[in-house]
């Protein structure tokens, strides 16, 4: 098993982050308070919005000069902005500041991903708690039409010609429909459902567990449930870490499938785990990719947190 919590992690707040000088800040936005607040507290020399057509704004609702671009992969997506918005920058040695709270996850990973691959040693990720989600335990972040589940780009790994030892893990949260296709995409794998505990606010726990319950026929009786701190991407990479350790020496593992589909921070433990155990092997991470995304789940601010993601 590899400790990863050792890495920094911290509250930080609004001054905090307007007296920390970043060369880039990169932050995807949606008209929500939290990511509104802390585009415009961030100090940068450079700072980008980048937009995801999947929220549906119109035009008048995305502020002018920020990135936007037909891609649908996230690869491509990612791929075009850092083309036009940062030709030519040594990403080896650039100061980068990532907020990703309106990042839709796959593209949030392929981040991470693409900065790693650059030679990015560490870079700085903020992410804002809501202050509670407009629907409670009913909150729809995706659209239920979900039209492929696929290996998010980045993290495809290889494909182990044996599937009778296949491991699903699913990071569970409010999107009982997206946890469901995944299960039901992989269903002769055994299952292990990772639930965020504690979680980003005290009543979310029972919120989200209600919604994975709703999952339970394509999850399967058999499928066992551990925790990581919701809003601690360090803590979710190291349970993953022992996690899988010891599933390779008690029962075996073919082909291992990583699906985070709670919090933010808890898919950035996902990457963090995929990028320094599993890269070249037969491990990949699969997402449930919808038609659309709500632009505005959430209302009000809540914690502010700061990692420091080293690679």
């Amino acid at each position: 098993m590899t400790d990863y919590t050792y890495l920094y992690r911290d509250n930080t707040t609004l001054n905090d982050l307007a007296s920390a000088k970043w060369d880039v800040f990169i932050s995807a936005h949606n008209p929500t308070e939290r990511v509104l607040r802390v585009f415009d507290a961030v100090s940068a020399k450079q700072k980008d919005w980048v937009s995801h057509a999947e929220y549906g704004l119109t035009k008048d609702r995305v502020p002018p000069g920020s990135f936007t671009s037909d891609a649908r992969r996230e690869d491509d997506f990612m791929f075009e902005y850092f083309e036009e918005r940062l030709r030519g920058v040594d990403l080896k040695t650039v100061s980068i500041c990532v907020d990703v709270t309106g990042f839709m996850r796959p593209h949030m990973l392929y981040l991470v991903h693409y900065l790693s691959e650059k030679g990015a040693k560490k870079v700085d990720i903020v992410y804002a708690e809501p202050g509670h989600y407009k629907r409670l335990d009913d909150t729809q972040f995706a659209s239920d039409r979900v039209h492929t589940v696929r290996q998010v780009a980045g993290y495809e790994g290889i494909t182990a010609n044996k599937t009778r030892d296949d491991l699903l893990i699913i990071n569970a949260g409010f999107e009982d429909r997206l946890t469901a296709e995944v299960a039901e995409d992989k269903d002769k794998a055994r299952k292990v459902v990772l639930l965020g505990l504690p979680s980003l606010k005290a009543d979310m726990y029972q919120q989200g567990v209600l919604r994975t319950r709703r999952a339970r026929d394509a999850l399967g009786e058999g499928a066992r449930e551990l925790f990581a701190p919701a809003a601690d991407p360090f803590a979710t990479a190291t349970v993953l870490s022992d996690l899988v350790g010891k599933e390779r020496l008690s029962s075996g593992i073919d082909n291992l499938y990583l699906s985070p589909l709670s919090t933010k921070p808890s898919a950035l433990g996902f990457a963090l785990f995929y990028i320094r155990e599993c890269r070249g092997t037969a491990a990949s991470i699969i997402f449930p990719f919808s038609e659309s995304y709500a632009a505005d789940a959430s209302e009000g601010i809540g914690r502010i947190w700061k990692y420091e993601m080293e690679f």
